[in-house]
C-alpha cells in the first residue's frame, strides 16, 4: 500500500488544481450569489474529461483509478462546491446505472454525450416521505400496454431545471422492491417543480419533478424489476467516497484561508499567527484535515483493490464531513468579522460544507450503520 502519487495521479491533480485556480475560484462567488447552474463550466469540466474518469475507456471514460477521480473532486470542491456537487452528481449516479444497465441506443444518445459534458443527467430517488427510508419511496411504474405508466413526485433532485435525462427509483405492480427507469426529460408527463432553496451549494440547482403517467418502453426499464436497491448498492460506497472527497475539498479551502490570514492580520503589533490561540488552532484543524485526507484515500484504495468495504467508506464519509463542519466554523472564527462578511469565501465554505453532512447519508444513519456493521 503506497499513497504516494504516481505521474498519472500527480497530472490528475495539477490539471483540475490549474483550472479551478484559474477559472473556478474566481467564478465562484457569482455562481453562489446567482443561485443558476455553471453550465459553461460545466462544460469545461466535461472537457477536462472528468464525467468519464470512473468508466473503462471501451465505454468512452478513462478508467482513471478511485484515488485519481478523488484527487479531482478535493480541487473542484477546493473552488466551488456548486459546480463540484453537480459535477460528481453527473460523473457518478446520474451515469453509472446508464453505464451499467442501458442498451445501445441509451448509451449512445445519453451515457456517451453526458460524459462528454453534452448532456445533464439527474437521479431521483429522494420524495418527501421517504429519504434514508428508501422502503417508504411512493413512486409507482404501473404495467402499461406499450410498457410501464411512471407517476410520482421526487425531491432533492440535483440539476433536475437543466437535465436532459433522469433514473428513477420506483415500484412496480404488485412489486415490494425498488426498480430503475431511465426516463429523458422531454416526455409528456415529466413536470419540473420549484427551486429548492438551500442554505449552501446555491449553484447546484435542486428542484421537485412531478412525474404525471408518464409513458415509458420497456427498454426503459434498467436492469431487471425489483433490483433498483441491489444496483445503488453497487456504487454506494463510492459515493460515500466522492461525498468525503468534497468535505476534503472544502474544508483544504477553508484551512489554507485561514492560515494565510493568520499570517497577515496583525494585531497588537504582530501577526495574529503568533498568538499560541490561534495556532492551537491550525494545529487542530491540520491535524483533522490530514487524517481525513488519508483516511480517504485508503478507503479509495480498498475500491481500487476490489475489495467491499462499506464499513470504511462509511467511516471516512462520517469523519471527512464531520471535520470539514469544523474546520470550516475554525477557519471562520480565526478571521472573525471577515469570515462573516459576505466579501470574502469563508462564510460561503462554512454553508456549502453542511451539504456534506445530508449527501451520501447523514452522520446519524451511518453510525446506525456502522454499528450495524461491527455486529451490534
Amino acid at each position: 500500500m503506497n499513497f504516494e502519487l504516481d505521474d498519472i495521479q500527480s497530472s490528475i491533480q495539477q490539471t483540475f488544481r490549474k483550472f479551478v485556480d484559474e477559472k473556478v475560484k474566481p467564478a465562484a462567488a457569482e455562481i453562489d450569489e446567482k443561485k443558476e447552474f455553471p453550465l459553461v463550466l460545466f462544460k469545461e469540466v466535461g472537457k477536462l474529461g472528468f464525467f468519464g474518469m470512473r468508466y473503462p475507456e471501451e465505454a468512452g471514460g478513462s478508467g482513471s483509478d478511485i484515488l485519481s477521480y478523488c484527487l479531482a473532486v478535493i480541487e473542484l470542491a477546493r473552488g466551488s462546491m456548486s459546480l463540484a456537487a453537480a459535477c460528481s452528481m453527473q460523473s457518478l449516479m446520474a451515469t453509472y446505472f446508464l453505464y451499467r444497465l442501458g442498451n445501445d441506443e441509451i448509451k449512445s444518445n445519453y451515457f456517451i454525450p453526458a460524459i462528454n459534458g453534452d448532456k445533464i443527467g439527474g437521479i431521483c430517488m429522494t420524495e418527501p416521505n421517504a429519504g434514508s427510508d428508501l422502503n417508504s419511496i411512493a413512486t409507482t411504474a404501473k404495467v402499461s400496454d406499450h410498457g410501464f405508466s411512471l407517476s410520482g413526485q421526487k425531491t432533492w433532485v440535483t440539476s433536475a431545471r437543466v437535465a436532459d435525462f433522469f433514473t428513477v427509483f420506483a415500484r412496480t405492480d404488485n412489486h415490494d422492491k425498488l426498480s430503475l427507469f431511465f426516463v429523458p426529460t422531454d416526455l409528456k408527463g415529466v413536470n419540473i417543480g420549484k427551486n429548492i432553496e438551500k442554505l449552501g451549494v446555491c449553484g447546484s440547482v435542486t428542484n421537485e419533478v412531478y412525474f404525471d403517467e408518464v409513458q415509458l418502453p420497456p427498454q426503459f426499464l434498467l436492469g431487471a424489476i425489483g433490483e433498483g436497491a441491489k444496483y445503488l448498492i453497487e456504487i454506494l460506497a463510492e459515493i460515500r467516497i466522492m461525498t468525503a472527497a468534497l468535505a476534503v475539498g472544502v474544508a483544504t479551502a477553508a484551512f489554507e484561508d485561514a492560515v494565510e490570514f493568520a499570517k497577515v492580520r496583525v494585531q497588537f503589533g504582530r501577526p495574529i499567527g503568533a498568538f499560541q490561540a490561534i495556532r492551537m488552532k491550525a494545529a487542530d484543524m491540520a491535524v483533522q484535515l490530514e487524517t481525513a485526507k488519508q483516511m480517504l484515500f485508503y478507503s479509495a484504495w480498498l475500491c481500487d483493490q476490489k475489495i467491499a468495504r462499506q464499513k470504511e467508506a462509511m467511516i471516512v464519509k462520517l469523519y471527512a464531513s464531520e471535520c470539514a463542519n469544523t474546520i470550516c466554523d475554525e477557519a471562520s472564527r480565526i478571521m472573525a468579522s471577515y469570515g462573516y462578511a459576505k466579501e470574502y469565501p469563508m462564510e460561503r465554505y462554512l454553508r456549502d460544507a453542511r451539504f456534506t453532512l445530508i449527501g451520501g447519508g447523514t452522520s446519524e444513519i451511518l453510525k446506525i450503520n456502522i454499528a450495524k456493521e461491527l455486529g451490534l
